[in-house]
């Protein structure tokens, strides 16, 4: 039997030894996640999402909504039709119009409100924005890339938990030496500080990005948890849907991102000529997008909302703002209002209170996630995604500088045989039945070692 010292050094050079692997794998696609995030922010405020922050001088007061849609119609497609209006961030920021041409393709269209010019039309979700979103969803690779990334996602779990006890053993078993150095040095041992102090201040932030994150994923999100399908029945295609092709989420969420806030209750049963619903727009008055607008402000819509245009003979029109569309900075702030297109009257006005628990939380921290929370969300998650990537480089540098001459990856030392380590198995079976990719990435990890590490000396010296 190995004295408490020695099993306790074994059980760090095993869990090093998986701290090590899962590194190898994760790491890579850590480094494109951050330096994709960090784009994103990038873009989100520099060009806007939609590009919307164009800049333009004033000039008197805006055109009347009615003369701004005619105009954009004029000047794209007189034959296509108006799907979605963006309201100006402000009064010297452009008017963004959706239009579905008449050839099929949508378009966003930047309108000049004063002068009623159309000052530049960009392919719907073509833009340098998407094209980072697309790589950090799936890294184009479509369902491989997504489970790709939900892996390590599911795997960074591990490294935190890893990393923790690593980190806890080398500063004597003390939590509170987990926060400081303990005075730099040279070399590797330097190296290796930097590493576990900057993932132990960064650790609480990463799961919960990770844990957001795979939200989107198809495995954990899309079956397991079921993000997306946890609301009421018709959000996010949850049965039973509406039959009379009503205006409902997904109709609207038509691409890969999530442009409707969650968790709200009843919102796409919604359905206009029923007579349902509360007064609106006042009886003889026309519904058009001018008095839509209206309403909304009437309603105690400020800053920059979105209006949906009716789809179909029982459309409904729809007034949206939430954070995750970079609409407010505020996700309780969060709001949809549905209205018949033909009596005018709201049939729902569901705002952030109105959302189980589950839709606070992910409207919550997908806004965090996605540092639309104001300048304090933007420069925390820019010192978050260096401080990512910094891990990552910091981790294959120590790997450098203790690599073995010639073959060999350098991988921990195996070492003896561990007895039996019941909590490490537990913890081990916890991670898995969570996340169904890390079981099956563990499993791959111990199926390689059966077969190929434990019979061929060869492999023993390339893993080694």
């Amino acid at each position: 039997m190995q004295n408490p010292a020695k099993q306790n050094s074994q059980r760090y050079f095993t869990l090093w030894r998986w701290h090590f692997y899962a590194g190898i794998f994760v790491a890579p696609l850590l480094m494109v996640l951050a330096a994709t995030g960090l784009a994103m922010i990038f873009f989100a405020h520099t060009v806007g999402k939609d590009g919307d922050l164009q800049t333009l001088p004033l000039s008197g007061s805006p055109l009347p909504l009615s003369v701004q849609s005619a105009k954009v119609l004029e000047q794209v497609d007189p034959a296509g039709k108006l799907v979605q209006y963006f309201k100006p961030r402000a009064a010297d920021k452009v008017a963004i119009f959706r239009v579905d041409r008449s050839d099929g393709t949508a378009v966003l269209a930047a309108l000049d409100p004063y002068r009623g010019q159309v000052l530049k039309v960009s392919p719907r979700n073509k833009s340098a924005y998407h094209l980072m979103d697309e790589i950090h969803g799936d890294l184009l690779l479509g369902p491989v890339g997504d489970y790709l990334l939900e892996t390590a996602a599911a795997l960074t779990v591990l490294l935190i938990l890893t990393g923790y006890y690593l980190w806890w053993a080398s500063r004597q078993r003390r939590v509170s030496q987990m926060f400081s150095s303990g005075g730099l040095e040279r070399g590797r041992n330097g190296w290796r500080k930097l590493h576990g102090l900057c993932g132990t201040y960064i650790s609480l932030m990463l799961l919960l990005f990770c844990l957001s994150g795979m939200a989107w994923a198809g495995i954990w999100g899309g079956k397991m948890v079921q993000s997306w399908s946890q609301f009421p029945s018709g959000k996010w295609g949850v049965e039973p849907m509406p039959t009379s092709q009503p205006r409902t989420h997904g109709d609207l969420n038509d691409g890969k991102t999530k442009e409707l806030p969650m968790g709200a209750p009843e919102a796409a049963t919604a359905q206009s000529g029923s007579g349902a619903g509360t007064p609106g727009i006042e009886t003889g008055k026309e519904i058009n997008l001018e008095n839509i607008d209206r309403l909304a402000q009437d309603l105690g819509f400020k800053d920059r909302y979105q209006i949906y245009f009716p789809k179909g003979e029982t459309g409904i029109w729809t007034i949206n703002q939430d954070s995750m569309s970079y609409d407010s900075p505020n996700p309780t702030a969060d709001r949809t209002v549905h209205i018949d297109r033909y009596s005018g009257k709201v049939l729902a006005d569901i705002s952030f209170s109105d959302y189980n628990g589950f839709g606070k939380f992910m409207a919550a921290s997908i806004a965090f996630h996605m540092g639309t929370m104001g300048a304090w969300s933007v420069a925390l998650n820019v010192v978050f995604c260096l401080a990512v990537i910094f891990i990552c480089i910091s981790g294959y540098v120590m790997w450098w500088q203790r690599r073995p001459r010639g073959l060999g990856l350098g991988a921990p030392s195996l070492g003896e045989a561990l007895p039996a380590w019941p909590k490490a198995a537990v913890f081990l079976l916890i991670i898995a039945a969570i996340f169904p990719t890390a079981l099956v990435a563990i499993g791959l990890v111990l199926l390689l070692d059966w077969l190929l590490l434990s019979r061929f000396k060869f492999f023993q010296r390339l893993l080694q």
